[in-house]
């Protein structure tokens, strides 16, 4: 049976959609849960329903960002627990605009949080995973960081660049325990889709071959997968999880 239990994780993001999923998946499977998200009101009010569910689970007004911001809240979850074992790379913004029209502020707002923002969350976590001899790195890229997509180059360059990372992350960090990997997820139906005309979802829909856009779950079930000891010897792996959008 699959557990993670004893494990320390980190999920950046997690106070809503994919990271929040992710973070729920973890705190069934026995993890400490630490949740880093920039929303405090929301941070909070997802801290204190996972408590009355009886999960252990943090929360850390974290700008992944600033480096600052990041190395405080891993001084004192290194103090509280001693150690971390699982971070998923997971906070991300968008702000899409074709390459004509996109101003210099929209392109460093996406690179400073979607990639940027996973160097520095991994570079202030990795030196504890090495002093422990183990460690799961997770990052979320996209279809869109493999593929591109119109309207986004800011989005595809900053997940081609954590695909990039990961990979490298890989050969540099495989002989100190620490395995590396990326997740690419598709088309997938959070909380922003809700507003949507649902016109545009059944477009979207039946863009891809299983004839339905993803589930926070999808992506949260393979980021279990990858956490866990099952998942021992992938490394530096890229996984699409799309529906067969990309075939």
């Amino acid at each position: 049976m699959r557990t993670l239990e004893g494990k320390v994780a980190i999920v950046t993001g997690a106070s809503s959609g994919l990271g929040k999923a992710t973070l729920l998946k973890f705190a069934s499977l026995g993890a400490v849960t630490i949740n880093w998200d920039i929303n405090a009101e929301r941070g909070e009010q997802l801290k204190s329903e996972m408590t009355v569910s009886g999960h252990t689970s943090d929360f850390y007004q974290v700008n992944t960002g600033d480096m600052a911001s990041i190395q405080s809240a891993v001084d004192d979850i290194m103090v509280k627990y001693g150690k971390i074992d699982i971070l998923v790379n997971n906070a991300g913004i968008t702000r899409d605009a074709t390459l004509l029209k996109m101003t210099e502020d929209q392109w460093q707002q996406v690179i400073n949080i979607n990639l940027s923002g996973v160097f520095n969350c991994t570079r202030c976590v990795v030196p504890h995973m090495v002093a422990n001899g183990f460690g799961r790195i997770i990052s979320i890229s996209s279809v869109v960081g493999l593929y591109g997509n119109f309207g986004q180059t800011n989005y595809a360059a900053a997940k081609a660049g954590v695909i990039a990372m990961t990979q490298t992350w890989a050969k540099e960090l495989g002989r100190k325990g620490i395995n590396a990997n990326a997740v690419a997820p598709g088309f997938m139906h959070t909380e922003i889709l809700d507003a949507m005309p649902a016109e545009v979802l059944d477009k979207m829909k039946a863009k891809v071959p299983l004839q339905r856009l993803g589930k926070p779950e999808d992506i949260a079930n393979i980021n279990a997968f990858l956490a866990s000891d099952e998942a021992d010897y992938i490394n530096g792996a890229v996984i699409s999880v799309d529906g067969g959008i990309t075939l």
